[in-house]
């Protein structure tokens, strides 16, 4: 069934088979269908890798994304959720 938020509903289910998850899949859908895909392409890639972070700034942005038990995970953990989110 459509969703009528999602703007390019292919490449928001696309996206999900990837394995994004659904909030990141529709802002990439809906950024491409607004600006087309080469613009937002050209836009990634360019923050480091969340590999590179200390556990205390992950924690900071798990917070932000309100990430459930991120006060007893560890980095990798960290890394995953944030990243799966």
């Amino acid at each position: 069934m459509p969703n009528p938020s999602i703007k390019d509903e292919k490449l928001y289910r696309d996206l999900r088979k990837k394995g994004d998850s659904k909030e990141k899949a529709a802002r990439i859908a809906n950024a491409a269908a607004g600006q087309g895909r080469s613009k937002v392409a050209s836009k990634g890639g360019k923050s480091g890798s969340y590999d590179d972070w200390t556990v205390e700034r992950l924690r900071k942005r798990a917070a932000e994304l309100d990430i459930p038990g991120r006060s007893k995970m560890a980095k990798g953990e960290l890394v995953k959720a944030i990243r799966d989110h």
